[in-house]
């Protein structure tokens, strides 16, 4: 559990300091761009049916699930031959790419900003850049919502899901569940194109997920109950009542402490790719949802990655003592 202390922890807050600037190559950019490729080979070489769709999807799985940690060991491998400090840099470097918290910070302020100054075809705009549904129609509230339920729900897979997996397995295993989450973003839709092709990968992020996306939920909690201005108490009733109100086991969660933190109702009916899909309602309407949540929201996941940090940390220290380790 060194790699808490010596490789997570920098990694974070080479994270909080740099984030993930456009113009920098990214891991996740490297995903994409092979998950796309492949999904075009297999789709060329498997029938276009039910059964072709999913054995498609079960070797698009397998082959980027093995290709990114390998390549993650292989990295590392090679760079120890030549210096270990050169090694802990490169894993420092990437682990902190993993890590999504600044750029979720950065995302969802560019939809905040605009909403200030009454721009709200700027805030469309802005929000349409990381979210799924359709954001034409969307007024004030429907942007500020669509804004504070991507950061609430990325607090898990973006921040937390990560955090842990790199804790357990280091780079590879890191790169492992981004690899499984990259996929489920691009083929998991029950859309007509993806509703066979991509249920391998939606199922294994939902195993994936299923133990970080609760966690998540808790520290959530925990965090509104730190931070003025949040309800640590409305966090946790409505943790409670209404994290499974979504169709996936995970999405809900971190939602849901969210708008009982916030004392706000998000969720609901979207629209995604022309069609309304209809979503139950997360959370109580104690008042209107406004422009301000979005910093809240932000503020609710740092404090919830702290928390999460230094459940790490003192676990790490925790085993290193009981091994009679030093630090």
């Amino acid at each position: 559990m060194e790699r808490c202390f010596f490789v997570l922890l920098p990694a974070v807050v080479l994270d909080w300091v740099v984030g993930d600037p456009h113009w920098m190559p990214h891991p996740v950019r490297w995903m994409g761009g092979v998950i796309a490729w492949l999904e075009q080979v297999l789709r060329k070489r498997f029938p276009p049916t039910p059964g072709g769709e999913r054995a498609a999807g079960c070797l698009l799985v397998l082959a980027v699930g093995l290709l990114f940690p390998l390549a993650g060991w292989a990295l590392l491998t090679l760079c120890a031959r030549v210096s270990p400090v050169l090694a802990w840099g490169v894993e420092v470097w990437f682990t902190g790419q993993l890590l999504a918290a600044r750029a979720l910070q950065k995302e969802s302020m560019a939809v905040y900003f605009p909403l200030r100054t009454g721009d709200l075809a700027g805030a469309r705009h802005a929000v349409s850049r990381i979210v799924g549904r359709d954001t034409d129609a969307l007024d004030e509230a429907g942007v500020t919502r669509a804004a504070v339920e991507t950061v609430a729900e990325n607090t898990s897979d973006g921040v937390i899901a990560p955090m842990l997996y790199l804790a357990l397995g280091g780079l590879p295993l890191g790169l492992l569940y981004k690899a499984v989450n990259t996929m489920d973003s691009m083929v998991g839709y029950r859309s007509r194109r993806y509703r066979y092709f991509g249920t391998a990968a939606a199922r294994l992020d939902d195993l994936l997920n299923l133990i970080p996306a609760r966690l998540s939920g808790l520290f959530l909690c925990l965090a509104a109950a730190i931070l003025p201005g949040c309800s640590g108490r409305g966090a946790w009733r409505v943790f409670r009542r209404d994290r499974l109100r979504h169709k996936s086991p995970n999405s809900a969660h971190t939602e849901a402490a969210c708008a009982g933190a916030l004392g706000v109702r998000l969720a609901g009916d979207g629209v995604y790719f022309g069609q309304v899909v209809k979503k139950p309602f997360i959370g109580d309407p104690i008042r209107p949802v406004e422009a301000e949540d979005i910093p809240r929201a932000c503020r609710l996941m740092y404090v919830t990655q702290i928390l999460t940090l230094l459940l790490l940390l003192g676990g790490g220290a925790v085993i290193l003592f009981l091994e009679g380790r030093p630090l």
